[in-house]
């Protein structure tokens, strides 16, 4: 099977970046992943690339095969996953077009399957500091040295899907301090980390969330801007990955590279 060092998830309107790429069906004990991994090159990186909605956006957040998406990565030899997604913002702060690296999230959502270790024998896996450090990183630092707007850490809460937040969700999230909203960081992460992957989340921010709506200082969303913010998130993402991902190397001094060492009782 062809092989790839870095494997990438595409979000909700990101579904292509890579050109002369090698299509690759990949069978998982888990079921069908979202579709074929595209396979190219950037920068001497063997790269594998996923849209986690399909091709089409045919799979709901709530309906990703996230256990063969993470898996298939594996099988490929990819050892570094950086997961981008488009978010709302909970903090005004974090404006429209933002990048926000996070390092923590809050898991809202349910009925996922979220393990790999289903039995006879189980692993416990720390989700302390879920994201990859070493990724957070270099993707921070590549995106300051291309002049976008980053924040290094934050937080992202995981909601369920497909409905939005109601207003005292979002204004409760927003109370607790919480940065970010998508539907599709966990538990995407959490899989990685069971599998030994490093992992990377980037929130795209597009649009305020709707408990920030009553603030008078945060101006309040059309469907334009956020389709302009949309389009601009985009392009500046592949910049991002095509700047970030050739500085990549494959020593892994991370905690990620060793998370099943002490995860079996």
């Amino acid at each position: 099977m062809a092989q790839a060092d870095i494997g990438v998830f595409g979000g909700s309107g990101f579904y292509s970046f890579l050109e002369d790429v090698e299509e690759v069906k990949v069978d998982t004990p888990y079921g069908p992943p979202s579709g074929k991994y595209l396979l190219g090159e950037i920068g001497g990186k063997k790269v594998a690339f996923l849209p986690r909605h399909g091709r089409d956006h045919e799979y709901p957040p709530h309906m990703i095969n996230y256990r063969a998406n993470v898996w298939g990565m594996k099988s490929l030899g990819v050892s570094k996953i950086i997961g981008p997604g488009a978010s709302g913002s909970l903090n005004k702060d974090i404006g429209l077009g933002h990048f926000v690296v996070c390092d923590q999230y809050i898991d809202r959502t349910k009925r996922r399957r979220d393990t790999y270790h289903d039995g006879p024998v189980a692993a416990h896996v720390s989700s302390a500091d879920p994201f990859c450090p070493t990724l957070r990183r270099a993707v921070a630092a590549k995106a300051k040295e291309l002049g976008i707007t980053v924040h290094e850490r934050g937080t992202v809460v995981v909601v369920q899907g497909p409905r939005f937040s109601t207003r005292a969700e979002s204004k409760w999230f927003t109370a607790n301090g919480w940065d970010t909203i998508n539907m599709t960081a966990y538990p995407e992460a959490h899989l990685a980390r069971e599998l030994e992957l490093c992992y990377v989340n980037i929130c795209l921010v597009t649009d305020y969330d709707v408990g920030l709506s009553d603030d008078p200082d945060v101006p309040p969303v059309t469907a334009a801007e956020v389709g302009r913010v949309f389009g601009d998130n985009n392009n500046r993402l592949k910049d991002l990955l095509f700047a970030v991902i050739p500085d990549l190397d494959h020593a892994r001094d991370c905690v990620c590279a060793s998370a099943l060492d002490e995860a079996r009782l």
